[in-house]
């Protein structure tokens, strides 16, 4: 059973860089940092609802080595979506009854670097030609899962929902409704904004899956993982915050949603669409 989103992963050039730009975009420190012997390094942001994960080469290992070749082909960016599960052989049975052809179930384990703390979890995936392009992993947490740290209310306490942009909506809502079991919010033709709009619920977040109205349908086309979209409680002291850091910022307007503030993070975000909002409620 899907209960939420445990991770978005983003892919960067190099961890330190990554962790940099996201620590200062977030407002908050990573809450688990991580080498494997494969040369992969990682940093987790655990936010309210969902958790970041960081992931970059690290070393000459061969893993390190494919992530190189991957950012030089496709460069740094949102690149997988992690959904949690409460019934992982479950999910793994229902998931092959759908012809998702899911890998086999595998033990993880996580030490932090920076002190004596382990995390380990059970996973699997699904190929991204079952899924139109959009890599999914599911994931069911053992040992050491992490716990949010409270933060001032002009910094990220939540992800309020991730943009998935389709050239074939109807392929969409089966995906992510029919068979992942998304629980289906709004599905909503917006010609003011050249856009149809379909909103999935699950845990917390929303995963919201757009199609430019007048784009013809295209049944074999990918979809692309686009942008992030961060809540916070203050919308002025987070605009203040990243102001002060440097980062190419909008001002902020009203959002599209009613009683929300929204501004816009331009650049800095290593490839990310990123859109900052408050006034809804977690």
């Amino acid at each position: 059973m899907i209960n939420g989103v445990d991770h978005i992963v983003i892919l960067a050039p190099e961890i330190d860089m990554g962790v940099a730009v996201y620590a200062a975009l977030l407002g908050r420190a990573p809450d688990w940092r991580a080498v494997s012997d494969a040369g992969v390094a990682t940093a987790l942001f655990q936010l309210g609802n969902t958790a970041l994960e960081l992931v970059a080469p690290s070393g000459h290992g061969s893993s390190a080595e494919h992530l190189r070749a991957r950012i030089a082909e496709e460069g740094p960016g949102l690149k997988s979506l992690a959904f949690r599960s409460a019934d992982l052989a479950g999910d793994h049975r229902a998931l092959s009854r759908l012809d998702l052809a899911p890998t086999a179930i595998e033990d993880a384990l996580s030490e932090d670097m920076n002190r004596e703390a382990r995390r380990t979890w059970r996973s699997f995936r699904t190929p991204p030609e079952r899924t139109a392009s959009i890599r999914w992993f599911f994931v069911e947490p053992l040992e050491g899962a992490l716990e949010p740290a409270e933060v001032p209310l002009g910094h990220v306490h939540a992800l309020d929902h991730l943009v998935i942009n389709t050239p074939n909506p109807d392929r969409a809502m089966a995906l992510y409704g029919a068979k992942l079991g998304l629980r289906l919010a709004l599905d909503r033709s917006a010609p003011e904004w050249g856009v149809r709009l379909i909103f999935f619920r699950t845990g917390g977040l929303t995963v919201e899956i757009a199609h430019r109205l007048g784009q013809a349908e295209d049944a074999a086309g990918p979809d692309n993982f686009w942008g992030l979209t961060w809540r916070v409680g203050d919308i002025e002291a987070a605009h203040d915050r990243l102001a002060a850091k440097g980062f190419n910022i909008s001002d902020v307007r009203t959002g599209r949603r009613a009683g929300t503030r929204v501004f816009t993070v331009r650049d800095g975000t290593m490839g990310v669409p990123t859109l900052f909002i408050s006034g809804v409620a977690d």
